[in-house]
């Protein structure tokens, strides 16, 4: 897919990053892809993401979420908006479904650090993964000051 992919999480790092790809969006007239992920466990045998009881419900309410966060985003644009938003959601590794998402993409959109523990990280764990292993462009929006 074009366009451009932005990681959104629901924490403030990952707000900045959305409103900067929709401006960013607007500006190049083109698409854009929020991606929320559901975090989901690796399975001890195979390491592969392994699905939990209740992820549909953790899904549907991650997308109403993400949902809010991109019209929130909007209307703050105003009248400059992309050619076209969607949401994706999907449970799985963060970077992993990151890397997958953009495999295609004009560019990736992250925030400096998301919703993980380690607040003292220049760049979260997603964000550095994706950095090193996405195909295409990256920008890692940091905190507001």
């Amino acid at each position: 897919m074009s366009g451009i992919v932005v990681g959104i999480d629901g924490s403030q790092n990952a707000s900045h990053a959305l409103d900067w790809a929709m401006a960013e969006a607007a500006l190049r007239k083109t698409q854009l892809t929020a991606v929320a992920v559901v975090a989901v466990p690796a399975s001890a045998g195979t390491g592969l993401p392994a699905p939990v009881l209740g992820d549909d419900e953790r899904v549907a309410a991650t997308r109403k979420s993400a949902e809010a966060a991109v019209q929130a985003a909007a209307a703050k644009l105003g009248s400059a908006k992309p050619e076209s938003v969607t949401v994706s959601t999907v449970p799985g590794f963060p970077a992993e479904a990151l890397i997958e998402a953009a495999n295609d993409s004009d560019l990736l959109v992250v925030g400096a650090r998301g919703a993980g523990g380690f607040a003292s990280l220049l760049l979260g764990s997603v964000s550095n993964q994706v950095v090193h292993h996405v195909s295409c462009p990256v920008v890692v929006v940091p905190a507001a000051r």
